[in-house]
Parts: C-alpha cells; structure tokens; sequence
C-alpha cells in the first residue's frame, strides 16, 4: 500500500499574483518557483479576499469565507477560536504537524491544530512590548543572539526599518541570520528530528517580502540597475487627491519619490529572489532526505502589495496589486504544467492539500479543492467571488468573476468597474460608461446578495447603502 504523501505549505507574506517570471513579469526573475509551477498547476486568477494578515491567514487556516470566520478587516487581540483548522485536520488524519514562521494569531502561541509553532511574525507593534520577554512572543530574535558574533541586544530592528515602510537598504547582518533563511534552516534541522514513522504537514511560513525592504545585498542590487521603476497610474486616481500623504515613509496613498519608489521596489524584489532561492534551497533538501517524490507541495501569500501603483500602497485594497495573489500546487497526482483561470481564493487552500493527501474535506467549510478544477475543468466551479477590507476611510468591497471587477467604496458609494481581460492593471474606470452597464449593473446586483443580510445595513430595500460604519469583526457567526 502506497504511504500517504507528506503535505507543505509554503506561505509568504504580501507577495503579489505578477511578481512570478512564469506569469510575464517583465523585471521579476523567479526560476525555482517556475520550476515549481512547471510540474504542477499555476493558478492565475487567485485571490485573498481580505487581503491584510489576520483575515487572510484566518481563511488560509480554517477553510472559512469572512462571513464564516468574521474577520473583515485587520484587527488584533480577537483570540483565534476555531475549532477546525488544516493543522488540526491532519493531525486527527495521523499527520506530525509543524509550523515555522509567521503566524499572526491570538494569543501569539496558539497552535491552531499544530504540534508545535517556531513563530517570528516580524515586528508587530501589539505583540512587541519592552515589559514582555520575546521569548513569549518569538523564536527567531532569542535565536539571533545566539549566534556567534552576535551581541547580547542584536535585534532585527538595529536598521532602524518599520513594519511597513517603503524606505529599503540591504540587510545589514551575515545573510544566514536574515528571517528568510533562518525558516529554511529551522525546518531543515526539523526534518531530522521528525517522526519517520508518520507523515508530516509542514507549515513553512516566510515574513518576507512583507516590509521592512532588507533584502541582502546582492539581492538588493540586482534590482537597482534595472530600468527606472514607472508605476501604473489609471484614469480614475483624483478620487484619492485628498487622502494623499507624501510626506509619510508608510503611506496607504502617497505621490511618492522615483527615486525612492525605485529603491522600495528594488527591496521588494530582492526579497523575492532571496525567497527563491531558499526554496530552492528547501526543495533539494527535501529530495536529499528521500521525500521530495511523496510531498505535496503548495505555495501561496496572504496578499499581494501595490508598489505604488496608482499612487497606492501596502495592502487591504481590492485592486489586483492587493488582493492578487500566487497559487501554486505541485506533487503526487497534480498534472504538471497546468495553468487554470479560474477565480481561487485562500479558503480553497484547506481542502486541496486534504484533497491531496486522502484525508477527508470537513464538511462545513466553505473552501474546495482546486483539484476539481484538474479533474473536472469549470465542473460546477464558483461563478464569482466577494471580497472587502476597511480603508481609504471606509469598507471597500469588490466583486470579480471570470473578467470583470466591480468595486463599491461604502462610505461614499462610489462605484468602479473594470475589465480585467482588457485592462489586468485596472487603469481604465468603466463605471460611467453606457457600454459597460450591464456588467455593472450585474455586479452590483451580486454584491447587493451578498451583503443583504449583513449586520452593517449595507442593502435596504434591495440597494447598497452608503455610509454605513465599516467593521473589522462581525459579531454574528
């Protein structure tokens, strides 16, 4: 009998859907993970549908829409309750469980179904307190100075860069102590000390390339002697004249600097090359231990990041640069080279990797596994998905189907569309033009259903309502 196959889960924080030299990017160069999407399936049309942290890794986690998971916007302190979760899943299947990484829960050493988390969220200014000892919070910093050379105050903050900040300059720190490859080395060194017995579900979740922009050097660099970075800027950016910040180093809206809107993205993209080349680093290891032929591998973000285009930045937004994200799915039974336009979200991610390790799909989550898509393309698949996140001082909610998207901003009900099959970067607003009504229309009769029965009050007698205040929490399950 066939042994059942060993599952990873490689999450990166805030790495956009483009930034993949196999989806046409015209700077990024990305060959591991091509290699990756080469013998399995590359999802293009992927989504998180609260692109921040907290409400994207709880669908990750649970399976879950917002609606289940009632996470509709970044908020700490709310304690992650869920009683069933991927890790949790296979380890009732029989599964050894093991995160590294970036969790971003609460309390910050809940398990969520794992028998045992190595955490480094990065620097969260909730958790991150001078009364509270890191180890209660970290595994990475206590790490830190511990190794040779290192001082007994050795921080990942000695560079002085914030959390969300588009100011970059290279990681000032011997390259094996930066966070992206102290993952890889925390579960090399876990893989010794598994159980050979069962197999494993290996959560390996990477901070970066989520800001601080610290890439190392000869990563940082490459990116530097490109070409000028020119953002895409679309016809409809005077709606946010009055919520620009430029003076900010961490603006949502910002007509920022070339010249350190250049730098920003050369930080950003050294941070994906650092990223690739330690999975690769991972996945020859994974094939030294003997276990790269039986693991399912999969490689997601929690979000995408806008780099500013159109004057934007960071994340929580519904335009692609946000709420676009990668999925890829490779192993045992996925057929190599496929590439679907379906639209896939973050609560799929669940009940694929169950899908393809033979261990039973709970039944009351709203997720599915994409293999369907492999096994049976457009089989019954869903028509549309409904997305939102607070900001810009308001709820942003979006619709997209299989071409359009339809965004309605909530506190002033302004309303945009675009055609995604003309327009990927979202330059052109269609919403005033008689050509485009109908799909407007059609969109918006969507979004009305899914917010008809909302706590909020955003539909009163079958039409959305401006206004209204937006949450971060619904209180209802």
């Amino acid at each position: 009998m066939d042994s059942p196959p060993n599952v990873v889960l490689i999450c990166v924080d805030q790495w956009r859907g483009d930034c993949l030299s196999a989806d046409g990017h015209r700077v990024v160069h990305t060959p591991h993970l091509d290699a990756l999407a080469a013998r399995g399936a590359r999802f293009r049309r992927a989504y998180s549908a609260t692109p921040t942290c907290i409400p994207a890794r709880a669908a990750l986690m649970t399976g879950l829409s917002q609606r289940s998971h009632r996470r509709v916007g970044y908020e700490n302190a709310r304690p992650w309750d869920y009683q069933v979760t991927v890790a949790g899943e296979f380890r009732r299947a029989g599964y050894q469980t093991q995160a590294i990484g970036k969790m971003h829960v609460y309390p910050e050493r809940t398990r969520l179904g794992f028998d045992d988390v190595l955490l480094h969220d990065g620097y969260l200014h909730f958790a991150r307190r001078r009364h509270r000892p890191y180890e209660e919070f970290d595994d990475y910093l206590p790490w830190l100075r511990m190794q040779a050379g290192a001082s007994a105050v050795e921080d990942y903050y000695d560079n002085g860069l914030n959390g969300n900040s588009m100011i970059a300059r290279p990681w000032d720190k011997p390259e094996a102590w930066h966070p992206t490859t102290w993952t890889v080395t925390q579960a090399t060194s876990w893989l010794y000390r598994r159980d050979p017995r069962s197999p494993f579900f290996l959560y390996m979740s990477f901070h970066r390339p989520h800001p601080p922009f610290d890439p190392p050097a000869w990563a940082y660099e490459q990116y530097l002697d490109v070409l000028p970075y020119v953002p895409e800027v679309g016809d409809w950016v005077d709606v946010l004249e009055p919520r620009y910040e430029d003076w900010r180093h961490n603006p949502v809206a910002a007509r920022m600097s070339p010249a350190v809107l250049h730098r920003a993205r050369a930080g950003y993209y050294g941070h994906l090359a650092h990223i690739d080349l330690q999975i690769n680093r991972f996945l020859e290891i994974l094939g030294e231990f003997g276990l790269a032929e039986n693991t399912v591998v999969c490689f997601v973000s929690d979000h995408g990041e806008m780099l500013g285009e159109h004057h934007l930045f960071q994340k929580g937004l519904p335009y692609e640069g946000a709420a676009r994200i990668p999925f890829l799915l490779a192993g045992p039974g996925v057929p190599g080279g496929a590439v679907r336009d379906d639209v896939v979200e973050l609560r799929d991610v669940m009940p694929t990797l169950l899908d393809a390790a033979g261990v039973p799909v709970p039944d009351d989550i709203d997720g599915r596994s994409v293999l369907q898509l492999l096994r049976q393309p457009g089989a019954g698949w869903r028509r549309h998905l409904h997305g939102e996140h607070p900001n810009l001082g308001q709820k942003l909610h979006w619709i997209t189907d299989d071409r359009w998207k339809y965004v309605w901003w909530s506190g002033d009900g302004r309303e945009q569309l675009f055609d995604l099959s003309a327009d990927p970067l979202e330059c052109h607003d269609l919403a005033g033009e008689p050509s485009a009504e109908t799909h407007l229309v059609r969109l918006r009769e969507l979004l009305v259903d899914e917010l008809s029965d909302r706590e909020e009050g955003y539909v009163n007698g079958g039409r959305l309502v401006s206004g209204r205040p937006s949450r971060s929490w619904l209180e209802k399950a």
